[in-house]
């Protein structure tokens, strides 16, 4: 490891603190007011019936159930859930119909219509017709509506689109043992390619998704919007994560040297930010000598991948645009399940996934014949 110092080397696009959060702020700025006032009614929602008088305690419950209700999802899937209800209500307004009450004879034809636009609105996949459903049923369930998506009316449209239009999903690239060995060859030794250093080789070698990374404390308990912690040990670092499929343990151990080590390379990010307690990556000054209180967005971790593989060279062979296409915050996921030599239960496991089919999924170079049936069927 070398010396700390300030090195004039940077990452397009990762530069400093205010380009950390610029590529979230327009997005919060358009979708800031729907879930302000998604939340509120959220939270008038939950009240004592009519019938029941209130009292110091009962009302301090009511406080406690509000903020739990706020915590069911995601803050991500709130996002999107608000901007869901908004473009369906924009064009139940522009077909002049009402949103209310759930009406399944319009939203089969506003499942239509995401299939089969008119004008140069893009096409929607299936994947996303499928999700912006999702987030009308879970809005529908707020305002004390229940909407039948195996009305006929929603599911033979939905079925026909499916039959149509369905195909394969487009996975992203895996960044393999020598890419990942590149990437990290271009990061200054300054504070910000040492935090930048840590959350490749952590995301990589833990078989993180973005979130589970940036949503790390260096204690149980640390902050109230903590997805984990981690315990470093000699060995290795022991991460708890609340992962999409629950709670759930991963060990890293440390590697065969120290500029690909991701403990070591956690270790010298805690040290030299002088780092704690709290989240464990942060954001940094503009000039890139001290660390912030505020933890990053998990939005820095795709465009740190993005700006990393376009630097180092990796798949040079193709255009540029394509290659930032083909990476992304999955991609350190899939390279350690494509890349790691082990017995894929232990895979499984190190990843969260409740199926094997789901773990062969990220895995990009197996041997798909090391089980030959045919042969061992006598043919």
């Amino acid at each position: 490891m070398g010396n700390l110092t300030n090195s004039s080397t940077k990452i397009e696009g990762l530069g400093g603190s205010e380009s950390e959060i610029s590529s979230s702020a327009s997005y919060d700025s358009l979708n800031g007011d729907e879930h302000d006032e998604r939340t509120s009614r959220d939270r008038a929602s939950i009240a004592l019936p009519a019938n029941v008088a209130g009292s110091g305690a009962l009302d301090r419950l009511i406080d406690t159930a509000r903020d739990y209700a706020e915590a069911s999802t995601a803050g991500n899937t709130n996002k999107a859930y608000a901007a869901d209800w908004k473009h369906f209500t924009r064009w139940c307004r522009l077909k002049g119909t009402e949103p209310l009450p759930p009406s399944p004879e319009m939203i089969g034809l506003y499942v239509a219509d995401l299939a089969a636009p008119t004008g140069k609105t893009p096409a929607l996949s299936v994947s996303t017709i499928e999700r912006r459903l999702s987030g009308l049923s879970w809005n529908y369930r707020q305002r004390g509506f229940t909407l039948d998506r195996k009305d006929r009316h929603i599911a033979t449209v939905l079925a026909g689109i499916k039959r149509k239009h369905a195909r394969p999903p487009v996975q992203k690239e895996a960044i393999l043992p020598e890419d990942i060995q590149a990437i990290v060859a271009t990061l200054p030794y300054d504070l910000r390619g040492l935090r930048d250093r840590a959350i490749l080789l952590l995301g990589y070698a833990g078989g993180l998704r973005r979130s589970e990374v940036v949503n790390l404390d260096i204690h149980k308990d640390d902050t109230p919007d903590s997805g984990g912690w981690l315990e470093i040990f000699d060995k290795g670092a022991l991460l708890t994560l609340n992962a999409k499929t629950g709670w759930r343990e991963v060990e890293v151990g440390r590697g065969s040297s120290d500029q690909t080590c991701p403990v070591h390379a956690l270790e010298q990010w805690l040290h030299f930010a002088k780092i704690g307690f709290g989240p464990v990556f942060v954001r940094t000054s503009r000039d890139g000598k001290s660390a912030l209180e505020a933890r990053l967005s998990d939005k820095h971790v795709a465009r740190l991948i993005k700006a990393t593989v376009l630097k180092s060279g990796v798949r040079s062979d193709l255009p540029e645009a394509k290659r930032l296409a083909m990476f992304s915050g999955h991609s350190l996921r899939a390279g350690l399940a494509s890349s790691a030599e082990v017995d894929e239960r232990y895979v499984q496991k190190h990843l969260g996934h409740a199926s094997a089919e789901m773990t062969r999924r990220y895995q990009r170079r197996r041997d798909r014949f090391r089980v030959n049936l045919t042969k061992a069927a006598g043919l």
